[in-house]
């Protein structure tokens, strides 16, 4: 077991370096569970890919556990050069459903890790994603994987943030997929549909990775034992993380030891490491009214039958398949295993 007494930097710490040259710079919005954690640790195995600042936001659980969990993350390879941004502990109603259940009471599986050494910035997450960008006009690319309050803000903050953005990647939502948090909707979009709303429809191009994919992308208790085998300090954090994540999908929605690959996929479709086979470019809104179709994602995917025609004004790549053999590429990288980099048709 992990003790709250040792340092995580001897517990698990793996030297890391830094990028010598970046196929894409990103802000990382997260909420930071275990997936998110998983998605980070894919990004930063990958010397091409440049984390510029990872921002947090409420949803796995509350922003300012996940901003430790990010620094804990960012600690075990060696990036501590990486801020951490503080963002939105609740939606614009004052709400916020996190989700202990799923990811522990503090969001890696109740694993008890001792706290960072590092500290986040005083710069609040929105403001810092409105001065990267005009910093960088053109050359940021938004992943987010968690509840979009943080971008939201960020859009009221500087209505050009558009124009000033190169692409943002979302992970969340559902087309023909149930939804996870209601029978409709997805977790990221429910917990706050209306700043969802904003984002998906502020023009700028989106690529959407709803449930359809995510939920067919497993991690299975064999890739974990191939984490186990491999004892890296890495390898050992993930495997030991994934133990509850598991046990929650086993017993609430497989029945069976394996993950879905939520926010993980939606980072490497971001670098281009994953291509979908079906990703059209459809119009999409979310349903902010208060009935049972609250958060719900409502993508136009009428022209299904005619290979998706083109709709004026669509701004949205909504991904609906890929070829589901992400999970190995995931553990590979993850292991440090060469020539993993790209890509996945």
């Amino acid at each position: 077991m992990l003790t709250r007494s040792a340092r995580i930097t001897d517990t698990f710490k793996e030297k890391g370096t830094h990028p010598m040259a970046s196929k894409e710079t990103l802000i990382v919005d997260c909420d930071t569970g275990i997936d998110d954690a998983l998605a980070l640790l894919y990004l930063l195995h990958d010397p091409e890919v440049e984390i510029r600042a990872v921002t947090t936001v409420f949803g796995n659980v509350d922003a300012t556990v996940a901003a430790g969990n990010t620094l804990r993350v960012l600690e075990l390879v060696g990036r501590e050069d990486i801020p951490v941004a503080i963002g939105a502990r609740s939606n614009w109603r004052g709400t916020a459903d996190l989700a202990p259940f799923v990811h522990g009471d503090d969001g890696l599986g109740n694993t008890g890790l001792p706290a960072p050494a590092a500290a986040p910035t005083s710069e609040p997450a929105a403001e810092m994603i409105v001065r990267l960008a005009r910093e960088n006009p053109g050359r940021l690319h938004v992943l987010a994987l968690g509840p979009l309050t943080n971008l939201a803000t960020a859009l009221l903050l500087e209505p050009d943030l558009p124009r000033l953005v190169k692409h943002v990647t979302i992970m969340g939502g559902a087309v023909r997929h149930p939804g996870n948090s209601t029978p409709a909707a997805e977790a990221n979009i429910h917990n706050d549909p209306e700043a969802a709303r904003m984002v998906l429809r502020a023009g700028w191009p989106v690529t959407l990775v709803p449930l359809d994919v995510t939920m067919t992308e497993v991690f299975t208790e064999d890739h974990v034992d191939r984490l186990r085998g491999a004892g890296t300090p890495v390898t050992r954090f993930v495997a030991t993380i994934l133990a509850h994540y598991l046990d929650f999908y086993e017993q609430n929605v497989f029945g069976a030891r394996g993950a879905a690959c939520h926010d993980p996929l939606a980072a490497a479709i971001a670098v281009g490491d994953v291509s979908p086979v079906l990703a059209p470019v459809v119009a999409v809104d979310v349903d902010t009214g208060d009935g049972p179709g609250r958060g719900a994602t409502v993508a136009d995917i009428r022209g299904q039958y005619r290979d998706f025609p083109a709709q004026r004004g669509a701004a949205v790549r909504v991904v609906l398949g890929t070829e589901r053999t992400f999970p190995e590429l995931l553990a590979d990288r993850l292991c440090g295993r060469a020539g993993t980099r790209r890509r996945v048709a």
